[in-house]
């Protein structure tokens, strides 16, 4: 049900991208946080039915591994937008991503340890390990609920250094029009 309620809501970046630009950012948070449960049920639907687990430890252990990638990817996001690497990356300088990198590799090793304890099927651990590389992704978008926070809580600032925010295309495009005549 969250994911048709999902697919509704993109609905409206369809239609009016620039006028909901801050709401896009709500929804692509939700939308990270919403897929990357959606396969962290995937992964132990193929660890039950499939791969024969039994017992509570299995949920319990992915359950935590689940919250676990996007405590760390949100932590990590605050962690870069607070100490520059994001200001970095915009500059091209260059970075050291190894955090980052750990972090959705801690998740797929630890979803590789689930599968070899509760099965040797060398197709379920590779299904599992390319819905674990997935969940990486959709958990990274999680951040855009912080990005959305911030938004709301710095309107101002952000409307200093981004001028057209969530101004409809129209207007974007009347104001370039209006800058570009004056010089």
């Amino acid at each position: 049900m969250p994911v048709v309620i999902l697919q509704i809501w993109a609905l409206l970046y369809l239609f009016a991208p620039y006028k909901f630009e801050k709401s896009y950012y709500l929804f692509f948070g939700v939308y990270g946080v919403v897929n990357t449960y959606v396969y962290f049920l995937a992964i132990q639907k193929l660890l039950y039915l499939h791969l024969g687990a039994e017992g509570k430890v299995p949920f319990i252990i992915g359950f935590l591994l689940f919250i676990g990638l996007l405590v760390t990817m949100n932590w990590l996001n605050i962690k870069a937008l607070y100490t520059g690497t994001y200001h970095k990356m915009q500059q091209m300088e260059s970075i050291n991503v190894r955090w980052l990198s750990f972090a959705g590799l801690g998740y797929v090793i630890g979803q590789l340890i689930l599968t070899f304890v509760y099965s040797e099927s060398a197709k379920m651990m590779i299904f599992i390990f390319l819905i674990s590389l997935l969940s990486i992704i959709t958990a990274y978008f999680s951040v855009y609920l912080h990005r959305y926070f911030y938004i709301v809580k710095n309107k101002d600032l952000v409307k200093q250094v981004y001028p057209e925010f969530s101004l409809p295309l129209k207007e974007r495009q009347d104001g370039s029009k209006k800058s570009n005549r004056k010089k």
